[in-house]
């Protein structure tokens, strides 16, 4: 992109690994001999012909009265059934894709729910979520965000499959150490945004892409312009209303013109999660208020005729924990040790982020900070450790990136860091926090032809997403660090 700002090391791109199958649930069916040429058993000499045909006989019978037995409780059961209750298509019937009956090309709606943490569903009655779960495919325990669990970096990962280290977006504020200059939530120079995020590669397809808000679609990047009416600015009052209908429009297009892919942003319930956090009735109206716009985007889409043509994407970026002032950490508690100036930190919490100046030891710094928090006499130390960047642990992806400062702090769950102590108190709630915390993990309920109906999944990471909407609108995705085998174990073989 011909400037400094783009510097990210040139580490080749790794995908997961897609080498390991499962053994085939069949194989323990097949576990006895049959070999014809194997030698005989005592049961099946010669001499035991006789027995062997009573048995068969006896066993004919047998199998004759149970079949007539099971039939005749089926006619009984299912005749006495509640004419009412709703009937699913059984799991095992659906070995491929449902056609569309109204559309004529695949369309995905990606729709976001900031700071939807997992389990939120049961908060407050969500009949809207819970139907696309119950005719859906849902991670059984959670979306899985990447690390940082913040929301810049999580939704560029969903767009593009990229880990944070490899799509530029490595926190919501960064400084490069290159130039000097800062991101913002606001930067939307495409300098700062890498990878191929699903409008662009849609657009280099041909086709049609609309937005209505995400993190990183108002830069204007490759083959994708931001097109006017379909590429909205960013506009958080904006009543959510006014967005769902702003897409069901998009619908009375001829269906040739209908965009084959579409996102949908609501900011809460991450607003109320950080003001009361995670447990507050604010955030159960805030589910409820969630739920009736994923109730009134499927009424609009029934309406139109088209609820079962769409393939509905329901994701969050990520989860929410409490965090109130018992739980605080200050960095000026460690002088004793080492003293940590304000311009050397670019973050403090829940991702601790220090970047020394040219001349200073990153190494001698993590030493001295892990001598003082270790040593029982700075309130809380044991919550905080702090390293080298490349001695992260390796599942958090958290490296390859001159943006990522050299020295990173993982902080201990509902924890935070200060610089120095102050009287200010607080109660709220915060994310950002290593992604195995089970409290960081958001929602992925898949609704649509692809997505079988009624069926959980073992939990993923959200660089997978951008694989599986390729693979919905069968176009040719850029590399990335999903799995490019992941969308078969995920959706229904096309029809």
């Amino acid at each position: 992109m011909g400037s400094d700002l783009t510097h990210v090391k040139s580490t080749p791109i790794p995908t997961h690994d897609e080498d390991s199958r499962s053994r085939s649930p069949s194989a323990a069916l097949l576990s006895f001999n049959t070999d014809p040429s194997a030698s005989p058993t005592p049961s099946s000499s010669p001499s035991h012909k006789p027995s062997t045909t009573v048995i068969f006989i006896s066993l004919l019978l047998t199998t004759c009265v149970a079949l007539s037995a099971a039939f005749a409780f089926a006619f009984l059961f299912f005749s006495n059934s509640p004419k009412s209750a709703p009937v699913y298509e059984s799991s095992s019937l659906e070995y491929k894709a449902r056609t569309l009956r109204k559309l004529d090309h695949p369309v995905v709606l990606l729709v976001s729910s900031d700071g939807f943490r997992f389990g939120y569903q049961f908060k407050a009655p969500t009949p809207n979520i819970r139907r696309l779960i119950a005719n859906g495919t849902e991670a059984e325990e959670g979306l899985i965000p990447v690390f940082p669990t913040l929301t810049f970096p999580n939704h560029y990962s969903i767009v593009t499959g990229l880990y944070p280290a490899y799509h530029g977006i490595v926190d919501n504020h960064f400084v490069d150490p290159h130039t000097g200059e800062s991101f913002t939530m606001r930067s939307h120079e495409p300098k700062w945004w890498l990878g191929e995020p699903l409008w662009e590669t849609v657009a280099n397809h041909g086709l049609k892409a609309a937005t209505y808000f995400w993190p990183g679609s108002e830069v204007i990047k490759g083959s994708w312009t931001c097109p006017d009416k379909l590429c909205m600015q960013y506009n958080g009052s904006v009543p959510f209303e006014q967005r769902v209908d702003s897409v069901l429009n998009y619908f009375d297009m001829p269906s040739s013109e209908i965009p084959v892919f579409m996102t949908l942003y609501f900011e809460d319930p991450d607003h109320q999660g950080h003001q009361v956090g995670p447990d507050d009735r604010e955030i159960t109206e805030a589910v409820a208020r969630i739920d009736k716009m994923i109730g009134r985007l499927i009424e609009g889409l029934e309406k139109k005729g088209v609820f079962e043509d769409v393939t509905i994407i329901l994701v969050g970026d990520h989860g929410m924990v409490g965090t109130c002032d018992k739980k605080l950490i200050y960095l000026s508690d460690l002088a004793p040790w080492i003293e940590i100036p304000n311009d050397w930190v670019q973050s403090l919490s829940p991702l601790l982020a220090i970047r020394p100046p040219s001349g200073v030891d990153p190494v001698n710094v993590v030493e001295k900070m892990n001598e003082g928090l270790k040593s029982g006499k700075v309130e809380n130390g044991k919550n905080l450790r702090v390293y080298l960047k490349e001695e992260l642990p390796s599942r958090l992806h958290y490296a390859a990136s001159d943006r990522i400062a050299p020295i990173v702090g993982l902080v201990e769950e509902g924890f935070k860091v200060e610089q120095t102590r102050t009287k200010q108190r607080e109660c709220g709630g915060a994310h950002g926090y290593d992604n195995a915390f089970f409290s960081m993990r958001t929602i992925f309920v898949g609704h649509g032809p692809r997505f079988e109906r009624g069926r959980k999944v073992p939990s993923f990471e959200n660089v997978h997403i951008y694989n599986l909407v390729t693979t919905i609108l069968n176009i040719q995705g850029a590399p990335n660090n999903g799995s490019v085998s992941f969308p078969k174990s995920v959706l229904l073989p096309a029809a």
